[in-house]
C-alpha cells in the first residue's frame, strides 16, 4: 500500500500556528498604540495573553469529547471554516479601532486552536503508524514553530508597513489568506482514523484528575507529561526573558529588531532539533538521552548567565541551546503517542493541552518573581536549575529511561556478552525470567540489558527502605516487596510469603512479565544453590498458558565488590554504591572492563516436565541448569 503523506497535516498546522501568531502580534502593536491610558495597555495585554491560554485550560475537555462525536479530519476542517468569521471578526476590530473587539477574535482564535489541537495531533498515528510516529511528530513540532516564527516576524513587518502607509490594508489579506489557506489544506489530509466511542466529563477539573489516574496506568505517562509541560514553562519564561534583557540597558541592550532577531535564532534552532531528532529517534531511543540533553540545556543556561557574553555569542549559544532543547522535547512528544493506544491517546493529548498551559501560565508569574527579586538575567538560572535537576526526576519515575541510563552507565564498567537475546522479544510474552544470583550488582545488570521488556521484579522490603532513590527505582520498575522470613518468623510473614506465588501467577495472567530469583540469596560459593526454596517450583507448578519460563545464566561477577568472596555476609548496599560511584569515576576508565556473560535460554518445555516431580528434584535441575552441570539423575 502506498505510504499516506504527512505534508497535507503539515501545512495545515503551518497555516494555523502562522495565523494565531500574527493575529497575537498584530493584536499586541495595534492594541497598546490606540491606547494611552499606562493601566488600560497592561489591562489589555494581560486580557490578550490569558485570551490565548486559557481555553485550552478550560476547553481540553471538550476538545477530547467531539472526538468522540466526530471523525477527526472532520473536527479540523470544521476548525479551519470556524477560523474564516474569526477573522472576520478581527479584521472589524481593527477597522474599528476597538481593542477589546480585537482581543475578543484573539479569544475566539484560541478556543478554536484549543478544540482541534488533539484531534490533529492524533492523526499523525492515523497517517504514518506506529513506526512513523517521530517523523510525523518531528515534522508538527517543526513547522509549529515555523508558523510562530514566520506570524511573528510578518505581524511585526506589517505593522511597520501600515504606518508607513497609512489606509493600507494588507493586514486584512494576510489574515483573511492564511484562513483560507489553512482550510484548503485541512481538504487534502488523508488518514485511516481509529474510531473514539469514549465519552468524558467536560467539567475541567474534574476531566484532569480522571486522565491523572488513566495516565498512571501508562508505564511514565504522567512523568513525560509533567517533564514536557516544564519544557513549555521554560519556553515561556526564556522568551519573555529574552525580550527583556535583550532590550535592557544593563542586558544587552539591543534594538527590537535586533531583540526579535535572537528569539529568530531561537526558533530556527529548535525547528532544526527537531526535524533532525525526529529521524534520529526512528533508530535511536531518545528517549534514554533525556538526562544528556537536559543537562547540556542546563549548562549551556549557566553559560549564558554566568558568562558576559556580546550580543552575537549570546544568540549564537541561544541558537545551540534552542537546537538541543529540540532533541529534549522531540521525544517526549513521540512517547505520548507511542504509549497511549486507540480512543485513550486523544485524552491524553487533551489532558497534556491542559497541563502544559497550567504551567506556561505559571511562567508568568514565575518570571515575574525572578526578575523583580533577582533582576532580568535571574530568570537563567532559574531555567539552568529546572534543566539540571527535572531530567533526574524524569529518569527516576520513568521505566525505560532508567533502564537504558543504567545500561549505559553499567557499560563502562562491565563488557557483557548476551548470549540468546532474541529469546526475550519486545511486545512479545508474557515472560517469568528466572536468573540466577551471583553477586548484588546482576539484578541491575539483567534490568538494563533487558531495558526493552517491562519485567516486575520481587525484591528484598530492606530496599524499600534505604535512602530516596532505591525506593524510587524499585517503585518504577514496579516492584513487589519480598519480606526477609529470617525478620519475619510470624503468621503474618508466612502468609505474606505464600503469597507471592499468587502474586506472580495473576501478573502473568494480566499478560505481565515477571522477573525474580529461585536461590533468593547471592552467591555464597561459586555457584547457585536454591536448596528447599519453593517460589519457583509453585510458579512453574502453576504457569498460566501462554506464559514463556526463560532463564538467565550470569557468570564473571564472583569476586566483584558487590559479591561475597571473602565475606560472611552480604556487601552493604549504600557503602559499596558509593565506592562503586567512586570507581566508576576515577578508576574505571582506565583499566579493562569486568568481563561478565549472560547466556538466555527459553526453558518452558523443560520446567513442565520438571514440576511434575518433586519440589527438592525441581530444584536440583534448576540448580544444574544455573551452574551448567549434568542434570542430577531422577530419585528412584
Amino acid at each position: 500500500m502506498k505510504r499516506k503523506s504527512f505534508l497535507p497535516l503539515y501545512a495545515t498546522n503551518l497555516f494555523g500556528t502562522l495565523n494565531d501568531n500574527f493575529l497575537k502580534t498584530l493584536a499586541g502593536f495595534t492594541v497598546i498604540g490606540w491606547l494611552h491610558d499606562e493601566r488600560a495597555k497592561s489591562l489589555a495585554m494581560g486580557a490578550m495573553a490569558g485570551a490565548l491560554v486559557l481555553p485550552y485550560i478550560l476547553c481540553s475537555p471538550l476538545a477530547d469529547r467531539l472526538t468522540a462525536v466526530f471523525a477527526k479530519r472532520r473536527i479540523v476542517r470544521l476548525a479551519k471554516w470556524a477560523e474564516l468569521p474569526i477573522m472576520a471578526v478581527a479584521i472589524a476590530g481593527f477597522h474599528l479601532r476597538s481593542p477589546w473587539l480585537v482581543v475578543g477574535a484573539v479569544l475566539l482564535m484560541g478556543l478554536q486552536s484549543s478544540l482541534y489541537s488533539p484531534a490533529k495531533y492524533a492523526l499523525i498515528r492515523d497517517i504514518g503508524g506506529e513506526g512513523r510516529i517521530s517523523t510525523g511528530m518531528g515534522g508538527m513540532e517543526g513547522v509549529a514553530f515555523l508558523g510562530v516564527l514566520a506570524g511573528t516576524v510578518a505581524a511585526a513587518a506589517v505593522a511597520d508597513f501600515e504606518s508607513r502607509h497609512p489606509g493600507c490594508r494588507l493586514a486584512d489579506w494576510c489574515l483573511a489568506a492564511f484562513a483560507a489557506l489553512g482550510l484548503a489544506a485541512s481538504y487534502t489530509v488523508t488518514a485511516k482514523e481509529e474510531a473514539n466511542r469514549a465519552i468524558h466529563a467536560i467539567n475541567p477539573l474534574r476531566y484532569m484528575a480522571r486522565a491523572y489516574r488513566m495516565a498512571k496506568r501508562h508505564d511514565g505517562l504522567n512523568a513525560v507529561v509533567f517533564t514536557l509541560s516544564t519544557f513549555w514553562w521554560a519556553a515561556a519564561m526564556l522568551q519573555m526573558g529574552v525580550l527583556v534583557y535583550g532590550k535592557a540597558r544593563d542586558g544587552l541592550a539591543l534594538s527590537a529588531t535586533q531583540t526579535g532577531a535572537l528569539l529568530c535564532a531561537a526558533a530556527v534552532g529548535i525547528v532544526a532539533g527537531q526535524v533532525i531528532a525526529g529521524i534520529v529517534d526512528r533508530r535511536r531511543f531518545l528517549l534514554g538521552a533525556t538526562l544528556l540533553t537536559g543537562w547540556i540545556a542546563s549548562a549551556l543556561l549557566a553559560v549564558l548567565f554566568f558568562a558576559p557574553l556580546p550580543p552575537v555569542w549570546f544568540g549564537v549559544v541561544l541558537g545551540v541551546l534552542a537546537f538541543d532543547l529540540g532533541f529534549f522535547k522531540l521525544p517526549l512528544d513521540t512517547e505520548i503517542q507511542k504509549t497511549v493506544k486507540g480512543p485513550r491517546l486523544n485524552t491524553a493529548l487533551s489532558y497534556f493541552n491542559q497541563v502544559s498551559f497550567l504551567f506556561m501560565l505559571a511562567a508568568s508569574g514565575c518570571y515575574a518573581l525572578t526578575s523583580l527579586l533577582f533582576g532580568p538575567k535571574a530568570f537563567l538560572a532559574v531555567l539552568a536549575a529546572a534543566f539540571a535537576a527535572v531530567p533526574v526526576v524524569f529518569v527516576l519515575s520513568c521505566r525505560k529511561p532508567l533502564v537504558f541510563t543504567g545500561r549505559w552507565l553499567f557499560s563502562r564498567r562491565y563488557a557483557v556478552l548476551v548470549e540468546g537475546g532474541e529469546v526475550l522479544e519486545e511486545g512479545k510474552g508474557p515472560y517469568l525470567v528466572l536468573p540466577n544470583h551471583p553477586a548484588m550488582v546482576d539484578p541491575m545488570l539483567v534490568a538494563t540489558e533487558l531495558w526493552r521488556i517491562p519485567l516486575k521484579p520481587l525484591s528484598d522490603e530492606a530496599f524499600f527502605h534505604s535512602g530516596v532513590v532505591a525506593p524510587r527505582v524499585l517503585k518504577t520498575l514496579g516492584a513487589v516487596a519480598v519480606p526477609d522470613l529470617r525478620k519475619h518468623r510470624t503468621a503474618k510473614g508466612a502468609t505474606i510469603a505464600k503469597g507471592l506465588n499468587g502474586i506472580v501467577r495473576d501478573t502473568l495472567e494480566t499478560g505481565g512479565s515477571v522477573i525474580f530469583y529461585p536461590s533468593g540469596h547471592i552467591w555464597t560459593e561459586p555457584k547457585e544453590v536454591i536448596a528447599t526454596r519453593q517460589l519457583a517450583y509453585n510458579a512453574c507448578r502453576e504457569l498460566p498458558k501462554g506464559v514463556r519460563v526463560v532463564g538467565v545464566r550470569t557468570s564473571g561477577l564472583w569476586g566483584s565488590i558487590w559479591s561475597r568472596k571473602g565475606r560472611k555476609n552480604s556487601p552493604p548496599f549504600v557503602p559499596t554504591l558509593l565506592k562503586s560511584a567512586f570507581l566508576w569515576l576515577f578508576w574505571a576508565p582506565f583499566v579493562r572492563r569486568r568481563q561478565v556473560t549472560m547466556h538466555i535460554e527459553d526453558l518452558t518445555e523443560r520446567v513442565k516436565e520438571w514440576s511434575a516431580l518433586t519440589r527438592l528434584e525441581f530444584n536440583a535441575r534448576l540448580e544444574a541448569w544455573y551452574n551448567d552441570a549434568p542434570y542430577p539423575p531422577p530419585s528412584p
